[in-house]
């Protein structure tokens, strides 16, 4: 079992920066992809971004982040963190840290159902 903690929302006016940390228990955590989507209001939850197992070299972003988000883990201290730049206020969203499950071999990194433990979410506003 992974539990997963996200911390690090708020408001920002759009162009600013925000930067989101997910803690996640265990002692398998470098090898599990990780994660991060966001659901908006009256939208469906959306792939943000993905980081693979162990030394994190290869990142996935959606076009709509791509170039202003970063992703990356920290496998000593079991966390996933995304760095947010020139915020916008369509980037406005609940931000969920997602877990795949250990060895996890497949490449569908932006489908949600790839995922099989999930944090509570932080909210992310963006004001413009």
């Amino acid at each position: 079992q992974v539990q997963l903690v996200e911390s690090g929302g708020g408001l920002v006016q759009a162009g600013g920066s925000l930067r989101l940390s997910c803690a996640a228990s265990g002692r398998t955590f470098s090898s599990r992809v990780m994660g991060w989507f966001r659901q908006a209001p009256g939208k469906e939850r959306e792939f943000v971004a993905a980081i693979n197992s162990w030394s994190g070299g290869n990142t996935y972003y959606a076009d709509s982040v791509q170039g202003r988000f970063a992703i990356s883990r920290d496998n000593a201290k079991n966390t996933v963190s995304l760095q947010m730049n020139s915020l916008k206020p369509e980037d406005t969203a609940v931000y969920y840290c997602a877990a795949t499950r250990t060895y996890y071999g497949g490449t569908y990194y932006s489908r949600s159902s790839e995922y099989d433990y999930w944090g509570q979410g932080t909210q992310v506003t963006v004001s413009s």
